[in-house]
């Protein structure tokens, strides 16, 4: 099978989607498929390469400004009539089957949809991120893009659309009209084998914060996830434990939470890392005693499921019924809090603080948890399975790379004279 894999964020770039678009695409390739990816260009890394068997394509970006946005991060656009052209010169040299998309509001997905609209391919879209704001004039601008705007292109190329959680699917119905007989359900895949092995830093020792109780919170701060909650209950947890730290991993976009720590007066208790390197974050999960960070109410992600996948006790704010078809069980394999009430999050912290077995049992469930459902060979089987669906064949088939269809490397030379319906 031929698999173009699209997402604007990809390694070198930190993230969840990155790291999942990557992992698929590399798994992708070694369970003999085809596979191109194409990616913006993000802080010097080459234009084209191939890494295990992938062909990367990284098309010239540029970096949005910072608004003050819930997804308030560097988002790198690609859009432009010159990355069309490289858009089509690059899937029509590889002559995609299918092409996988990460990503609904960004523009490469965007120009390979219409990519796929002119050639006749099929698309199944991830939707990893909801367009929402807790500001009131940033919300209202996002429904009116999703509604007016996002919902007439994704009509146009019609994708599948791959839903992870029970929020993603109310979310996609209402804000783009997607009809339920195009969602598969397949949630984010963690590696659990990145952290059989137990690291070697000590990360206690290096932040220098002692032995007493350590609270990380693994992510970027944007202002959807913006630790004001955690904040919140941080003095009851100093009551408790004088000595208790909260460590902070991931680049802070967005630093009220930092403000609000020093209104409360438990700035001396947080200590902000910044981002680290993927291979470094399994230290951090072990020196820590409880993770914590998904407290918006927006669902459970990569961060919070690899914190599992460590044996890291986690809590997050969703509900039981959070994964379809996969249930979590408060203080049995999740733990389970409002995105509203800080007095409840110091409770639960403080209940897990005082009892290391109980700890000790829910992390067990909880890497059990991400071993039944979450593996990266189980979510690679699923969306393997929806694809055989789309092109209408047995799963766990897939044709030989037809002779000749071969992606070249980028460059800006401009289309070949006398290609068909290529955009000038």
């Amino acid at each position: 099978m031929r698999i173009a894999v699209v997402n604007n964020f990809f390694p070198p770039r930190v993230g969840g989607s990155s790291h999942l678009s990557a992992a698929l695409a590399h798994e992708y390739a070694a369970r003999g498929h085809d596979v191109v990816v194409l990616t913006a260009a993000y802080r010097g890394a080459p234009a084209y390469e191939v890494a295990d068997g992938v062909r990367i394509h990284r098309l010239p970006a540029v970096t949005m400004p910072k608004l003050g946005l819930s997804i308030d991060f560097d988002i790198t656009f690609t859009g432009g009539r010159r990355n069309l052209r490289r858009v089509y010169r690059i899937l029509d040299a590889f002559r995609p089957e299918v092409i996988h998309q990460h990503g609904q509001f960004l523009d490469l997905s965007w120009l390979t949809g219409q990519y796929a609209r002119a050639r006749g391919v099929p698309v199944l879209l991830s939707v990893h991120t909801r367009l929402q704001s807790p500001r009131a004039l940033y919300a209202t601008a996002f429904r009116a893009i999703d509604r007016v705007f996002l919902r007439r292109v994704l009509r146009r190329y019609d994708p599948r659309f791959v839903i992870m959680d029970e929020l993603m699917e109310t979310y996609c119905a209402t804000r783009y009209d997607a009809a339920k007989d195009r969602f598969h359900y397949i949630p984010v895949a963690v590696d659990p084998a990145r952290f059989d092995v137990l690291p070697t830093r000590d990360i206690r020792a290096e932040l220098g914060v002692g032995n007493g109780p350590l609270i990380a919170s693994v992510g970027h701060v944007i202002p959807l996830r913006d630790r004001r909650l955690l904040i919140d209950a941080l003095p009851a947890v100093r009551d408790k434990y004088p000595d208790a730290k909260l460590v902070v991993v991931g680049t802070v976009y967005y630093g009220a939470f930092l403000d609000r720590a020093r209104e409360l007066g438990v700035q001396d208790a947080v200590v902000c890392v910044g981002e680290v390197p993927r291979e470094d974050v399994p230290a951090y999960f072990a020196a820590a005693d409880v993770e914590v960070h998904d407290l918006s109410g927006g669902g459970c992600g990569t961060a919070s499921l690899e914190a599992m996948a460590a044996g890291c006790p986690t809590v997050v704010a969703v509900r039981e019924t959070n994964f379809p078809g996969i249930r979590l069980r408060n203080w049995e394999n999740a733990v389970l809090v409002s995105h509203r009430d800080a007095d409840e999050l110091a409770r639960a912290l403080i209940r897990l603080l005082d009892d290391p077995g109980e700890r000790a049992a829910i992390a067990g469930r909880q890497r059990e948890l991400i071993r039944e459902h979450f593996t990266l060979d189980r979510i690679t089987d699923q969306h393997l399975e929806v694809f055989a669906q789309m092109l209408g064949r047995t799963p766990g088939t897939h044709r030989d790379t037809a002779p000749g269809a071969q992606p070249v490397p980028e460059t800006d030379a401009p289309p070949a004279e006398g290609t068909a319906d290529v955009p000038r």
